[in-house]
C-alpha cells in the first residue's frame, strides 16, 4: 500500500476532479468513505451533485476563509494524498478503507487523534483499490498545520496497515530513488510513440557520460557532443561549474521551449556535486603503467564480495556506486548483440547504486581508473577478457543484494536481484565462445585425469559439481595451459578458491576456468620463488591467521633444523 501526497490552493477543483471522470473516465462510482465529522456532505449520493459539491467546498474552505479574514498566509491550504493498495491485495470495503484514512490523518498530523481543533477533511473512493483523502490544512485555531516529514509518517502507518490487514508488504524506500515521470511525462511519451519518457532517457544518457568521463571538464564535453540532448551549465562568479541542467533536443513544451532537468531532478546522486565528487576518485595512470586494465577491472570486481562483509559501511556503498557505473560503461563498449540486456541489467542495478549510507569514492579509485583506461583502448578480440569481467561483475551483484538485505535497504536488494538475471544472461552469451575454443584444445585423458584427482583434493566440497560441469574441458585446458607455462596448477586452484567464493557462483567450474586464465597470463614463478612457496607450504598454518608467502628472513631462517645464528 503506497501513498501519493501533494499540496494546491484550490479546493474546489480538487472537489471537482475527485467527483468528476477522471482524466480517462476511470472515477466510477465516486462517493464519501469518511470525513472529519462523519457529516460531510457527498456529491456522490446526493440527487443535485453540484449543490453537494459547493456545500463540501465551503465546509472544507470554513476556517481557510476564518484565516484569511485575519489576514493569515493561506496560499497551499489544500492537501491531497491518494492512497493506494497493491495488485495482490483482496478488494476493502468502505469501512475498512475508512479506517486507514483515519489512521493516515492522523498520522501525519493532519488531524490526529482526539484534538478537536484538527484539519477537516474527507476520504473520497472511486475505485476498488484506492482512495483520495482531501484536507485544508487550517486548524480550528486558525493556525496552519505544518505536517512535516508527512510521507514519512503516512508510509509508516501504511507499513503497519498492511500488518494489521494482511495485505501485501511492499518493498519501502529510504526516499534515494530517482524521481518518478510525472503522469503528463508518461502520457506524453505514449503520445509521440516513445516507449521511456524524457526524464528516463536523459537520466540513463548521463549515467553513461558519467561512466565514461574521467574529470569534470570531460563530463560537460560529452554531454555537449551529444546531437540529442541539450546541456546549459551554471556558473559562480568566479567561472568555475555550479551546475547543469539537460534536455531533450526533441522534448518541448506548448511554447515549443525545451523542457529542462536539472541533474538533482534525473537522480540524487546525478547532481554536479555528487559527479563532481565521484569523478575527483579517479586516478590519471601512470606514463610507465603498462597493467592490463581489463584484469585490473576483473580482479578489483572480483574482491568487492569480500570488501561488502568487512563491515566498512562508507566504502562498500562506494563500491555498489562505482560497481553501476562499470555496468554504464560496458553498455558502451560490448558487442551490439549484448548491449540490450547489458542496458536492462545496468537500468535495474541504478536503484542499488543509492542508499543513505555516504560512499567514500576515494576506497574505489582502482576500478574507476581501469574502466577509464578500457573504454579508451580497442577491446581485445578473443572475447576472454569480457567474459570475466562480465562474470566478476554478476558476483558482485549477487553480493550487493545480499548487502543490502542486512541492511534492510528493500528496494535496493530487489533491485539487485532483479538486475543479476539479464546480466547472467549476457554474461552465458559473451563466454560461449571463448569457451568453447578452450574446450576445442582439451588435453589427453591421462592430463584431464590428473587435474580431476588435484580438483577432488583442492575443492572437495565442489569437486562434482566442476568435473561434472559443461565447462570442465575448458578448465582443463586452462590449466594445462598455465601448468606449461611454468605455473603450479594445484597453488592456482587454491589461489583462485581463496580469493574467490564459490558458493555463490552458478557455474564454480567457469569461475575458475577465468581465475586460472587471468592469473596464468602473469609470469611464472622463478625456481627460487617455486622452492620458497613450496616451504611456505609445507609450514603448519595458524588457525588463525592466512599466511601469505613470504621469503625467508634472518628471524625465520634461525629457527630453521641445522641453521646457526650470526652475531
Amino acid at each position: 500500500m503506497i501513498a501519493n501526497i501533494t499540496s494546491g490552493r484550490s479546493t474546489r477543483h480538487l472537489i471537482t476532479y475527485l467527483y468528476g471522470p477522471g482524466r480517462a473516465n476511470e472515477h466510477t462510482d465516486p462517493h464519501l468513505v469518511a470525513s472529519w465529522d462523519g457529516f460531510a456532505p457527498d456529491p456522490g449520493r446526493d440527487p443535485d451533485v453540484r449543490a453537494a459539491k459547493q456545500q463540501l467546498t465551503q465546509a472544507l474552505d470554513l476556517r481557510v476563509n476564518q484565516a484569511r479574514q485575519k489576514g493569515r498566509d493561506t496560499k497551499q491550504h489544500v492537501w491531497h494524498c491518494s492512497v493506494r493498495a497493491a495488485p495482490e491485495d483482496r478488494t476493502l470495503s468502505d469501512e475498512e478503507w475508512a479506517d486507514i484514512a483515519r489512521r493516515v490523518v492522523a498520522a501525519t498530523g493532519i488531524a490526529p487523534e482526539g484534538d478537536p481543533d484538527g484539519c477537516r477533511w474527507v476520504a473520497v473512493r472511486h475505485a476498488d483499490d484506492h482512495i483520495h483523502i482531501a484536507a485544508t490544512t487550517v486548524r480550528g485555531d486558525l493556525r496552519n498545520e505544518k505536517h512535516w516529514n508527512d510521507f514519512l509518517t503516512a508510509d509508516r502507518e501504511l507499513e503497519a496497515v498492511e500488518k494489521d490487514y494482511s495485505l501485501h508488504r511492499i518493498a519501502r524506500g529510504d526516499r534515494t530513488a530517482a524521481q518518478r515521470p510525472t503522469r503528463a511525462e508518461q502520457e506524453k511519451a505514449r503520445r509521440t510513440g516513445r516507449s521511456q519518457t524524457a526524464r528516463e532517457r536523459l537520466r540513463g544518457t548521463v549515467r553513461t557520460t558519467v561512466a565514461a568521463a574521467s574529470s569534470q571538464e570531460e563530463f560537460i564535453s560529452l554531454l555537449d557532443a551529444n546531437d540529442d540532448v541539450l546541456v546549459e551549465v551554471q556558473r559562480f562568479p568566479s567561472g568555475d561549474v555550479r551546475g547543469y541542467k539537460v534536455a531533450l533536443a526533441s522534448d518541448t513544451n506548448a511554447a515549443g521551449e525545451p523542457v529542462w532537468f536539472s541533474g538533482s531532478k534525473l537522480a540524487p546522486d546525478l547532481s554536479y556535486p555528487k559527479i563532481h565528487e565521484r569523478l575527483t576518485a579517479i586516478d590519471k595512470p601512470a606514463p610507465h603503467r603498462q597493467a592490463n586494465p581489463w584484469h585490473q577491472a576483473t580482479a578489483t570486481l572480483e574482491r568487492i564480495p569480500r570488501r561488502l562483509d568487512q563491515g566498512d559501511d562508507d566504502a562498500s556503498q562506494a563500491h555498489l556506486a562505482a560497481l553501476g557505473e562499470t555496468l554504464d560503461a560496458l553498455t558502451l563498449i560490448a558487442p551490439k548483440d549484448l548491449r540490450p540486456g547489458l542496458h536492462q541489467s545496468a537500468t535495474m542495478f541504478e536503484r542499488a547504486t543509492r542508499s543513505r549510507i555516504r560512499s567514500d569514492h576515494d576506497k574505489t579509485r582502482a576500478l574507476r581508473s581501469a574502466m577509464r583506461a578500457i573504454l579508451r583502448q580497442p577491446a581485445p578480440k578473443d572475447g576472454a577478457a569480457l567474459a570475466m569481467l562480465l562474470d566478476a561483475a554478476l558476483l558482485a551483484v549477487i553480493a550487493a543484494a545480499r548487502w543490502h538485505e542486512k541492511r534492510h535497504h528493500q528496494q535496493q536488494a530487489i533491485a539487485a536481484r532483479q538486475a543479476a538475471a539479464p546480466l547472467r544472461d549476457v554474461y552465458e552469451q559473451a563466454a560461449a565462445t571463448p569457451l568453447a575454443a578452450l574446450a576445442e584444445r582439451k588435453p589427453p585423458h591421462t592430463t584431464t585425469a590428473r587435474h580431476a584427482d588435484l580438483i577432488r583434493q583442492s575443492l572437495p566440497g565442489h569437486a562434482d559439481r566442476i568435473i561434472n560441469s559443461p565447462a570442465w574441458e575448458a578448465l582443463t585446458t586452462a590449466l594445462t595451459d598455465a601448468q606449461t607455462v611454468g605455473h603450479d596448477p594445484g597453488r592456482l586452484l587454491q589461489q583462485a578458491a581463496d580469493q574467490r567464493t564459490l558458493d555463490d557462483a552458478h557455474s564454480p567450474a567457469k569461475v575458475l576456468v577465468w581465475r586460472i586464465h587471468r592469473m596464468s597470463q602473469r609470469p611464472a614463478p622463478s625456481p627460487r620463488a617455486r622452492a620458497a612457496q613450496a616451504r611456505t607450504t609445507t609450514r603448519p598454518r595458524s588457525t588463525h591467521q592466512v599466511e601469505a608467502p613470504r621469503e625467508a628472513t634472518p628471524h625465520t631462517a634461525a629457527h630453521r633444523p641445522g641453521a646457526q645464528r650470526r652475531r
